[in-house]
């Protein structure tokens, strides 16, 4: 690394990122799958527990005054609330402070706030600590995406960035069927079985936060940020590690890059790089997160209220085979977003999904469908459908400059968050719940029709970011000469 004072801050030259994109896959990478991934299970488990709590929470005797609809409503949209402002709060730290203090703290607000929500004693109470929950929450999904994506080497990114969003749906899975056992008053009373839920994630959190202490602070944000000294150390550790591993020398790495290092960035130029310099970028991720949440929305709001007011039948254990459906999705496909390439992939799972979706609205439009098949149908819409949100979140981690990074995943998520949990509740809840077959079927086209609308968009404007250095994509406001 070479090194020379200028006026705005010390010019540094240097190949920490060619270093850690030229890594093999090693022990050291599984270690920042676990120790930041696994925290999606947690949120996974957290919404579809509290979702299936709702009616034992408003029966007599279950140590809380507090109805249904106040769960499903007051409490679902705080949470988002929460999720949304979360995001952006701490998204704006991430980038000004670092990945790790970020998610370590970030981890610690979800731990406090489920653990008081567990204990909640009125519904001031439950609905506050919802809040708080959904608050750090939505300060992971900035400060955890950021930081895989730049300490994952670019031949992997893809995959492992849908495979760590995907994962959500382990935890709903979990959550389900937790569900099931907690409530179950044969094995718990009712006013402790609901509360056990809760402790169970952050039992589960508190095993997070044990490995996610050694997860390292991301070298590129080190070394723009005045840390180079430490940056090279930390990888000359890791380097070190992956040769003892794999028993041979790594590659020289190229290219170097040059940045004028800085301690922070306004807000000001937050908005103008992501508006004024990549304008069809964040088109792009507006339509990608905005597509995603409506055609969620119209399924999962009224999955449970039509197989009941349709088939006659309890959803619980439908959606946990949707909900590993959905895991699968990013599972089995995300390895064709490295090699495939992230336009033709992302375009077709946006595309595709909302073409099954249609084809699964027509089917229950002429009543062809049975519990078991409109599952099926569902399974393989969100199957493809699970791939293509995923990548939402990947898309805005890599098409916008690092020093911004943070700030965009939580910009973009809490537009599809407050379009998904505000703008969705309202269209498709009395639809999906009227029991008249021409609603619910105009439901899932909407879903579809803005699902397919976010695939053109995405035809047009979606970055070939595969298997390219982060730099490569998207020019870091620090780099020398850049005129920022």
């Amino acid at each position: 690394m070479s090194d020379t004072g200028t006026a705005g801050g010390r010019t540094v030259t240097t190949r920490i990122p060619a270093r850690l994109d030229r890594l093999p896959w090693s022990r050291w990478h599984w270690m920042i799958v676990i120790g930041l991934g696994t925290v999606w299970i947690l949120d996974g488990l957290e919404v579809t527990v509290v979702g299936n709590i709702a009616s034992r929470l408003s029966e007599d005797g279950s140590g809380l005054a507090i109805t249904d609809a106040q769960v499903t409503g007051i409490a679902a949209a705080l949470y988002v609330a929460g999720a949304c402002s979360g995001a952006l709060v701490f998204g704006w730290l991430t980038d000004r402070f670092g990945r790790k203090k970020l998610f370590l703290i970030t981890l610690a607000v979800y731990l406090a706030a489920t653990a008081l929500t567990a204990i909640s004693f009125s519904a001031w109470w439950f609905f506050l600590f919802r809040f708080l929950t959904g608050f750090g929450i939505g300060g992971e999904y900035a400060a955890i995406n950021s930081a895989i994506d730049e300490l994952i080497p670019s031949k992997y990114r893809g995959r492992v960035d849908l495979i760590i969003n995907g994962s959500f749906w382990l935890g709903a899975v979990a959550g389900s069927l937790l569900s099931v056992l907690a409530l179950n008053t044969d094995i718990f009373p009712k006013d402790i079985g609901w509360r056990l839920t809760f402790a169970l994630g952050v039992v589960l959190g508190l095993v997070i936060l044990l490995v996610r202490r050694h997860v390292p602070e991301s070298p590129r944000w080190m070394f723009i940020h005045g840390h180079d000294e430490a940056a090279e150390k930390l990888v000359d550790g890791v380097e070190r590690e992956v040769e003892a591993e794999t028993g041979s020398t790594l590659p020289p790495a190229e290219p170097a890059i040059t940045v004028r290092q800085r301690t922070s960035v306004g807000f000001g130029l937050i908005a103008r790089t992501v508006f004024r310099s990549y304008p069809k970028r964040a088109v792009l991720g507006i339509a990608l997160f905005i597509g995603q949440a409506f055609l969620y929305n119209a399924i999962t709001f009224g999955f449970g209220s039509i197989l009941v007011t349709f088939f006659d039948v309890s959803s619980g254990y439908y959606f946990a085979v949707i909900a590993f459906c959905n895991f699968l999705g990013p599972l089995f496909l995300g390895r064709l977003f490295d090699t495939v390439g992230r336009k033709p992939m992302i375009a077709g799972t946006y595309i595709l999904s909302g073409l099954l979706l249609f084809g699964t609205a027509w089917l229950f439009g002429v009543g062809s469908l049975t519990a078991v098949t409109m599952t099926g149908c569902w399974c393989l819409v969100l199957f493809v459908a699970s791939a293509g949100a995923s990548s939402a979140y990947l898309t805005v981690s890599e098409i916008f400059p690092m020093e911004t990074r943070a700030m965009a995943i939580a910009f973009f998520y809490a537009v599809g968050t407050a379009a998904g949990g505000i703008t969705g509740p309202l269209v498709f809840a009395s639809l999906t719940s009227s029991g008249v077959v021409g609603d619910t079927v105009l439901a899932f086209c909407i879903g579809a029709g803005l699902m397919v609308a976010a695939g053109l968009v995405a035809v047009f404007f979606a970055v070939a970011a595969e298997q390219k250095s982060l730099e490569d994509i998207a020019t870091p406001l620090s780099v020398s000469g850049s005129g920022e």
